[in-house]
């Protein structure tokens, strides 16, 4: 009998299968309760539309809008059961006084005895709607090619109109848009994704907000660009008894233009012609504002647009200067003496002087001992017509070394003693 019982394999499982069928008809007889848990149960808002006719907007708080729903109900009905079965819902029509909605639960198509959640209400947070038209800011990132500048960069909107809770609202400064100009060298196009900003140029967070745009069309201008040095002409000469100084200033001194590479490729500098600045009798300094704007080449523009377009030029203007200075006899030498002729300065009482204008700066600096001059013989003799020279003493001219800016005022003369040989006398 042990041996028939441990080797009947077909003995066993109608013993598996009637055990199965009597289970099953207890269950079907009896049915007896069970439980079962659904999470993540979306809460469906209904008659929010009687905020909207007070202007007013929500936003749901700490994820209250979501439930873990728990159903107790005979074992027949919780095997049918699926998450789609259940319905919770708010009706916002029953708002409480603390911005509250009860939630009411029921499934669909089953009749069950037990419907509960892990909370019973929807927390609300309730503002007045606001609109507002904000400024919207263009911007790009990147860095265009070598020897290229973002001249523009132009949405083709200057605000945008934002709605939504009036703190969220309030809390907008500026909407912003960019392009990505990395190593560009030609003009870009984009239709571009609105973002808005705060104050501090943080992020809000859109999720509550309406734009009646959310993308904008948006155009960069990018132009070759080059830094070249401004120079100045000027007209006229300044009053009598007056002297420019040499000094000449602009201010910026160099420009930075832009424009087309064909247009900027052969400026190498710009010059305010001399029409533009005249010293006509001046008796000090002569400061003049030009713009430059007005003189730049064909088809090029300032690049910098903090910079005015405006340049400052002075030209120094001062009174001539004068001194008399004595001009030793140790530094005037004696030169192109004819062969064979002795020539050697002549002492004389009187003392060597000239009297030299100009600059006060040059003119300070001018002493005694640092003028010299000199005696041409060659010369004095051409220019008098002079054949023969005898044995004597002469009244010669003396050259001075003075710079070009240093005008001498008077001629100066030296006695000098010459001495021909007699064979070239005879």
């Amino acid at each position: 009998m042990k041996k028939l019982l441990l080797n009947n394999w077909s003995l066993k499982l109608a013993s598996v299968l009637l055990a199965a069928l009597l289970w099953f008809l207890t269950v079907q007889i009896y049915d007896p309760q069970d439980v079962k848990t659904f999470s993540n149960i979306p809460v469906k808002l209904i008659n929010t539309s009687l905020l909207d006719k007070q202007d007013k907007v929500y936003e749901v708080l700490e994820g209250t809008d979501t439930v873990r729903v728990t159903i107790k109900a005979p074992t027949s009905v919780i095997g049918q059961l699926r998450a789609s079965d259940i319905v919770a819902e708010a009706d916002v029509s029953r708002l409480t006084d603390i911005n509250t909605v009860p939630i009411t639960y029921s499934v669909q198509n089953v009749d069950s005895e037990n419907i509960t959640g892990d909370h019973d209400v929807v927390r609300l947070d309730v503002e007045n709607r606001k609109t507002r038209w904000i400024s919207v800011v263009s911007n790009t990132i990147g860095e265009v090619a070598e020897g290229y500048m973002v001249y523009s960069a132009t949405p083709d909107q200057n605000r945008i109109e934002v709605s939504g809770p009036e703190s969220v609202v309030n809390s907008v400064d500026h909407a912003g848009v960019e392009v990505d100009v990395t190593n560009a060298t030609v003009d870009l196009s984009a239709n571009v994704e609105i973002t808005l900003y705060d104050a501090e140029n943080q992020i809000v967070d859109q999720d509550n907000l309406t734009l009646n745009e959310k993308y904008m069309h948006m155009t960069v201008e990018v132009l070759a660009a080059k830094t070249v040095p401004v120079e100045v002409d000027y007209s006229g000469v300044p009053e009598t008894g007056y002297v420019v100084t040499g000094e000449l200033t602009v201010e910026p001194s160099s420009i930075e233009i832009a424009g087309r590479q064909s247009a900027i490729e052969g400026v190498s500098k710009i010059t305010i012609p001399a029409e533009k600045l005249s010293i006509a009798g001046a008796t000090e300094d002569v400061v003049e504002t030009i713009r430059i704007r007005d003189i730049l080449p064909e088809n090029t523009r300032l690049a910098d647009s903090s910079f005015n377009g405006r340049v400052t030029v002075t030209v120094g203007v001062e009174p001539i200067a004068e001194k008399t200075v004595e001009v030793l006899s140790e530094n005037i030498s004696i030169v192109n003496i004819p062969q064979g002729v002795e020539a050697e300065l002549t002492d004389s009482l009187s003392r060597n002087m000239v009297r030299v204008s100009g600059l006060n700066a040059r003119i300070s600096q001018l002493q005694s001992g640092n003028i010299k001059g000199t005696v041409d013989v060659a010369a004095w003799l051409e220019r008098n017509n002079i054949q023969t020279l005898e044995s004597g003493v002469y009244t010669l001219p003396v050259e001075l070394n003075l710079e070009n800016d240093i005008t001498q005022e008077n001629d100066i003369s030296v006695r000098v003693t010459i001495t021909v040989p007699q064979t070239q006398e005879e």
